[in-house]
């Protein structure tokens, strides 16, 4: 009897065990038809966990340099915008300094031209300080406040820090966000709002010769209208090496994207599959073990 004992009770566990086991593969597929990812835990294949880590790390990564991408494409827009603005007003100083520097003109009709050029000088000292994306001086480098104060003679002076500044777009590639003051308002030791402001007042009075000022004007106003539309060429570059990158950010991620699918995302296909193959198995072990455990060798005696 003890020996018969032992055999049933060794076959029940036995068939327990099987059973038990088969479940908790079930459960694992349903799991990963669930979830849709193929690891349910880092001890299930290490090495293609600790990829998928990387890729996961690559990608947030990735997020960081995008919205830094974006706001450098924002700020280089305005920039780009502005200095379109900054070419108007020069080209309107230019109309009007050749029409103060005929000599037909009488004192009053070139005051008259001298407080239209004061107006641009307002109107360019409040373009320089313009606000970027975040709110800070458009062309004030990393400083917050105003990139351009007012002296007290009303001369424009640049308030602003040396450089612009750097945003990553990955990689190791980086871009200027914007242009500072001095780097397009600069040339010849003099920049264009003093020449502005000095044809201004020149033509109301502040020098003997209005219409020799007028003259000498035109060449510095030519000069920085120069400057201007190189500086429009650089934001231009900037803009399309910005696209560039982006691309190649999108291309990576879509690579990103594919690697982690094939490392960590469940086939569905065969992953129902073997569910089902499973599932079969299952109920024909529940069904032998069913048959098998109502078996007695008292029914084979009789």
């Amino acid at each position: 009897m003890t020996l018969i004992g032992t055999s049933t009770s060794a076959f029940f566990d036995r068939a327990t065990q099987d059973m038990t086991g088969l479940r908790a593969q079930l459960e694992d597929l349903q799991a990963k038809l669930g979830s849709g990812e193929k690891l349910s835990r880092s001890s299930d294949n290490p090495v293609a966990a600790s990829r998928l880590r990387s890729l996961a790390r690559a990608e947030r990564m990735a997020t960081v340099d995008t919205s830094n991408a974006n706001r450098a494409m924002s700020d280089l827009q305005l920039t780009d915008t502005a200095l379109s603005s900054f070419s108007s007003f020069i080209v309107r100083a230019q109309e009007l300094a050749t029409q103060a520097a005929n000599g037909t003109l009488n004192a009053a009709q070139r005051a008259g031209i001298g407080t239209e050029l004061e107006q641009i000088h307002g109107n360019l000292v409040a373009l320089a300080n313009s606000r970027d994306s975040a709110g800070h001086a458009l062309f004030g480098g990393e400083t917050a406040g105003q990139a351009y104060m007012l002296d007290g003679a009303g001369n424009a002076v640049y308030a602003g820090t040396a450089s612009a500044g750097e945003l990553s777009l990955g990689e190791g590639q980086t871009v200027a966000r914007g242009l500072t003051g001095p780097e397009f308002l600069n040339f010849s030791s003099t920049n264009l709002m003093a020449v502005i402001k000095n044809l201004g007042d020149a033509l109301q009075g502040a020098v003997a010769d209005p219409a020799q000022a007028a003259r000498d004007a035109l060449g510095a106003l030519g000069e920085g209208l120069d400057k201007v539309t190189s500086s429009q060429t650089v934001i231009g570059s900037r803009l399309a090496w910005i696209d560039l990158t982006a691309e190649r950010r999108t291309e990576l991620s879509e690579m990103r994207s594919s690697e982690e699918s094939d490392l960590g995302a469940t086939d569905i296909a065969s992953t129902i599959a073997n569910l089902q193959q499973l599932m079969l198995v299952l109920e024909a072990s529940q069904a032998s073990f069913s048959k098998l455990s109502g078996l007695s060798l008292f029914d084979q005696l009789r």
